[in-house]
């Protein structure tokens, strides 16, 4: 059974589809660039497919830092400062919620506010890594350990 998301990102994308197809059909034959910004490829429709899919493949990253690189940083920033503009991405640098360790791993897990859940993407082992070097870099230094164990008392 597709999920909400998969079925509110499959409308966006029809409406985009749409959208494109009008704007072509009023705009007379393509040239140049135009013909490449309307070409849709099989591969992009599998990635938006993707994107709002349940069945996500599971990132392969390991360690913490490589996972934060991969996963966190265009976000909330290579040194965890967190940014301002078209939305708000919190800093993790100098993060006193950060403290208790159940926070993150629950944040990382179910998401919050904006930032989805990477439960589907992560198993318990990376979900650990990357939260045991939020807590310990970027000026944090919470120095208790999250296992894959604690991670697992996550899942639903």
């Amino acid at each position: 059974m597709h999920s909400k998301k998969f079925s509110r990102g499959l409308v966006v994308a029809g409406l985009l589809l749409a959208s494109l197809s009008s704007m072509a059909a009023h705009a007379g034959p393509a040239t140049g660039s135009a013909k490449e910004v309307m070409a849709i490829a099989d591969s992009d429709v599998v990635s938006l497919k993707d994107n709002f899919s349940d069945s996500r493949q599971i990132n392969t990253q390991r360690g913490g830092k490589a996972i934060y690189e991969a996963i966190c940083q265009g976000c909330h920033m290579p040194k965890g400062q967190g940014a301002q503009g078209a939305g708000f991405y919190p800093p993790l640098a100098n993060n006193s919620k950060l403290a208790a360790a159940a926070y993150p791993v629950g944040v990382v897990m179910n998401g919050l506010h904006g930032m989805p859940s990477f439960a589907p993407r992560l198993n318990d082992e990376q979900v650990a890594e990357v939260v045991n070097y939020v807590r310990t870099h970027f000026g944090n230094q919470f120095t208790d350990t999250v296992k894959a164990e604690d991670v697992k008392l996550f899942r639903k």
